[in-house]
């Protein structure tokens, strides 16, 4: 290796939980195993019921801080013809992660993600995901995921290490565009206004 790439590759977040990390906690309020997530934000790209050509992932809580996920690849993803784009296969695994969040009950955004890509996936297929928190060390929340295909004990397609950190609400009504901001906070629904910041994959 270079000095180059040592320096580098020394300033960047490491993927694995340090030594002094701690395990996950599930919340005491987390929604219970095998309930159904749902959408965090309609217009959420990932999980929004709003978006026409996006992923309708639709995650479910596991036991401890883990979720299973799932995704069925349209037309639209396609990167080559008949096959997912591999962007959108790691959007998958972004939403799956961001959806650990919800089972800790904090706000939380992607620092890292590594992803790799073993197998094509088809247009058609459904990707069977599963990700986990792997340890918590301060505002940092190490985990991974990996997506099958043809079933959840099917051949593996994709994985992910990745680093969540954990934001306060700021971050988002800072940040975002104000027109969608606004929007969002003007619901009269205060459950869904509280959702569509709770969690950003």
């Amino acid at each position: 290796m270079s000095a180059a790439t040592t320096s580098a590759s020394a300033g960047r977040p490491g993927l694995t939980p340090p030594p002094d990390a701690t395990a996950p906690v599930r919340h005491p309020d987390a929604p219970a195993p095998g309930e159904l997530l749902g959408a965090h934000y309609d217009q959420c790209f990932g999980c929004g019921g709003g978006q026409p050509h996006g992923l309708h992932l639709a995650a479910r809580a596991g036991e401890g801080v883990a979720v299973t996920a799932e995704f069925t690849v349209q037309a639209a993803h396609q990167g080559a013809p008949g096959l997912a784009h591999g962007g959108v296969l790691a959007a998958a695994l972004d939403e799956t992660l961001g959806s650990l969040s919800w089972l800790r009950r904090v706000i939380a955004v992607t620092g890292r993600l590594e992803s790799d890509f073993l197998r094509p996936v088809p247009v058609g297929a459904t990707l069977h995901l599963a990700a986990r928190c792997t340890g918590v060390a301060g505002r940092k929340m190490y985990a991974s995921a990996e997506g099958r295909i043809g079933g959840p004990a099917g051949p593996v397609a994709v994985r992910a290490e990745a680093l969540f950190i954990e934001v306060k609400v700021d971050h988002f009504t800072s940040n975002g565009r104000p027109a969608e901001i606004e929007a969002a906070m003007a619901d009269p629904d205060q459950v869904k206004v509280a959702r569509a910041f709770e969690v950003n994959p």
